[in-house]
């Protein structure tokens, strides 16, 4: 008798067991028999997909799975990110994020390229120079909602109100409106799921096809959440977009406005507007918070480093611009170091060995293997940044080249925009005895306060 016979009549746990048997015998073979497993790494690596600091010990190339091994080498890194783009993402991206193919998820060289040309555009810094009023609007209003929290509570949480900021400012420049976070003082709980739906996705993709049969109510939850904010992005890019074409006075500008009305060659489909004004949404939000919370947190310990932030920004004019922020080096120098130290997404971003593989140090690698490189690796790389786990913003004072080589914060870095940082001379600010607990890192494919909370006060 067959054994797809056999298996109405099965119990539903015999057909499960014969189902991870199978599983299980094609990663030992896998394990065992692809040119990988020479590469080193933990023994329990050649059959898990846990991700472990393996550097120190074995070398910038590490093997963390069958097919998957991690660069450290900047050398080697600089192959793989090219700009000829001979390494194409893995298919990882579409598994782990399987809503529709946006620019940060393609496979596709020449839908990026696409994607890329079309986009960059917008977010072009003579663009971006048009979106700045409703920016900064969105900043004033979480730098009162912070001091009025300090002064009615006697402490501020700025991971929370970083939050609300970064996610009204994507609202206001990828939808056309804000989800006025920042006026309500609270969360969207949709918003909350969806960057817990992210999260999950990026660490255990399979939860895209099993989360609505998984009776946790967290996981599910997060995956429901993330359907109705698909339906609300929808819906906000349609009357933006109705808004536009009308040309009312209400269509502010956005990072899509100028799509609604493009020609077919210099444009992007609605659905394609969609899937990249939610990317933007669930990568911009958290990593954005992640790494402002992490920096004004950096800087309120050390008083050294606050008093030459406070003395520099004190030059500013009431009326500065942009231009008056970049033009001051201490305030530059911080936000590197930040973005260095707390990079939002530290971890590994996979790229595929092309046809004919590849050789990487001492060890050949085939095609299709997944390279990774991750951030938070490189930023700690003891000989381009001398005792790596010390905020010193000092180090930019000069870059080596080797502390370049090493430096890629995930999302543009060093265009992240401060805000009002003026403010800060009204403040002697330092954080809250105890708040370094709530401060140590989760680490999944962005990283994030672990007590998800980050109190400041006035002293």
């Amino acid at each position: 008798m067959k054994l797809l016979e056999l298996l109405p009549a099965a119990q539903p746990l015999h057909v499960t067991g014969i189902a991870f048997i199978s599983v299980l015998l094609v990663i030992l073979y896998k394990g065992l028999s692809n040119p990988v497993a020479k590469v080193p790494g933990p023994w329990y690596t050649v059959w898990t997909e846990a991700v472990f600091k393996y550097h120190s010990i074995k070398g910038p190339i590490v093997r963390i799975a069958p097919d998957k091994v991690f660069v450290a080498d900047p050398a080697e890194v600089r192959q793989i990110y090219r700009v000829k783009g001979e390494y194409p993402k893995s298919s990882w991206y579409t598994k782990a994020f399987p809503f529709a193919e946006n620019v940060f998820t393609t496979t596709n060289v020449a839908t990026h390229r696409r994607y890329r040309r079309l986009l960059s555009g917008p977010m072009s810094e003579t663009s971006l120079k048009a979106m700045l009023p409703q920016i900064d609007s969105k900043v004033r209003l979480a730098v009162q909602c912070i001091g009025e929290e300090m002064y009615t509570r006697g402490a501020a949480d700025v991971s929370k109100w970083s939050m609300f900021m970064a996610t009204d400012v994507i609202g206001e420049l990828s939808f056309g409106e804000s989800f006025r976070m920042l006026e309500y003082g609270e969360y969207i709980r949709d918003l909350e799921s969806l960057g817990r739906h992210v999260a999950l996705s990026a660490v255990f993709p399979i939860l895209n096809v099993v989360a609505p049969f998984v009776p946790v109510h967290q996981i599910s939850n997060a995956f429901t959440a993330s359907r109705r904010m698909m339906t609300y992005a929808t819906q906000s890019l349609q009357r933006h977009r109705d808004l536009v074409e009308q040309e009312t006075a209400d269509a502010k500008p956005t990072l899509f406005s100028r799509m609604y009305k493009a020609g077919d060659d210099e444009s992007l489909t609605m659905d394609e507007i969609i899937a990249n004004a939610r990317a933007y949404l669930a990568a911009g939000s958290d990593t954005t918070a992640a790494t402002l919370t992490y920096l004004i947190w950096s800087v309120c310990r050390d008083p050294n480093i606050m008093r030459q932030l406070v003395e520099e920004l004190k030059t500013l004019s009431d009326d500065f611009t942009d231009s008056d922020l970049k033009g001051l080096p201490y305030l530059n120098q911080v936000i590197e170091e930040a973005l260095r130290l707390w990079s939002a997404a530290p971890s590994g971003l996979p790229r595929v060995v092309p046809e004919g593989g590849a050789t990487f140090g001492k060890y050949w690698l085939p095609s299709g293997t997944a390279v990774f490189t991750q951030a938070y690796s490189l930023h700690r790389n003891a000989h381009a940044f001398p005792q790596p786990e010390t905020f010193d913003p000092s180090r930019w004072e000069k870059p080596t080249m080797a502390m370049k080589d090493c430096f890629m914060p995930f999302g543009g870095g060093s265009r992240a925009t401060i805000g009002n940082g003026s403010v800060l001379p009204d403040f002697s600010l330092s954080s809250i005895e105890g708040s370094d607990e709530d401060m140590k890192q989760d680490l999944y494919f962005v990283m994030s306060p672990r007590g998800h909370r980050c109190l400041i006060q006035a002293s």
